[in-house]
């Protein structure tokens, strides 16, 4: 079973434009609180890049980032916005091996299915250095199924979740339960995920 859902990647393919224009901006709390885990000019990778303004607000503060995005059209939108490449990546094709400080998946993993989201889990694991950081947010619920756009979503529940990352080698897991909203401008509750790789 792939890793993907091709409808919601339609979705954002026929919405790149509407969706990577809406004014967007960092969520920079939490970049900072995972930030303040990475050293300075640490590598990191974005997972889900959207319209780029998380690895904007990381480029302005010197580190070096990666943006990715499973999309080719929202890659190019994104492209434009940082003014340097943005690579299509799905899920289901991360390969590296200890190469990154920290992995940023904002509400992007939201869309895997639950039965692959723990693989998936194990590869940002494996592209993680050593004491590396990884966050990760979810559309919190209770069973899988899609929104009003026709989009897949895990919506998972905190145990759930909890023990979808216990599935790996995990030093710590910590999750956190917020309100917020989404592209479609509903009350939403979302679960923020920071997980450590061991160190050496």
């Amino acid at each position: 079973m792939s890793a993907k859902d091709d409808v919601t990647i339609a979705f954002y393919a026929e919405q790149a434009s509407a969706y990577t224009t809406r004014g967007q901006v960092a969520q920079k709390r939490r970049l900072d609180q995972f930030l303040s885990h990475i050293g300075p000019g640490g590598a990191i990778l974005e997972l889900g890049c959207g319209a780029g303004q998380d690895s904007e607000y990381m480029l302005a503060g010197g580190f070096d980032v990666t943006p990715t995005d499973g999309t080719p059209e929202i890659a190019y939108a994104a492209a434009k916005r940082l003014g340097r490449p943005v690579e299509v990546l799905l899920f289901e094709n991360i390969e590296a091996r200890d190469v990154y400080d920290g992995v940023w998946a904002n509400a992007c993993l939201l869309h895997v299915p639950r039965a692959e989201l723990p693989a998936i889990i194990g590869r940002v694991h494996r592209a993680l250095k050593p004491g590396g950081v990884f966050h990760a947010s979810f559309k919190a619920g209770e069973a899988e199924g899609r929104d009003q756009f026709g989009r897949y979503y895990n919506y998972p529940s905190a145990t759930w979740l909890e023990q979808a990352y216990r599935l790996g080698p995990w030093e710590s897991v910590g999750i956190e339960a917020a309100k917020g909203g989404g592209y479609d401008n509903k009350p939403t509750d979302w679960l923020f995920v920071l997980a450590h790789k061991a160190g050496r």
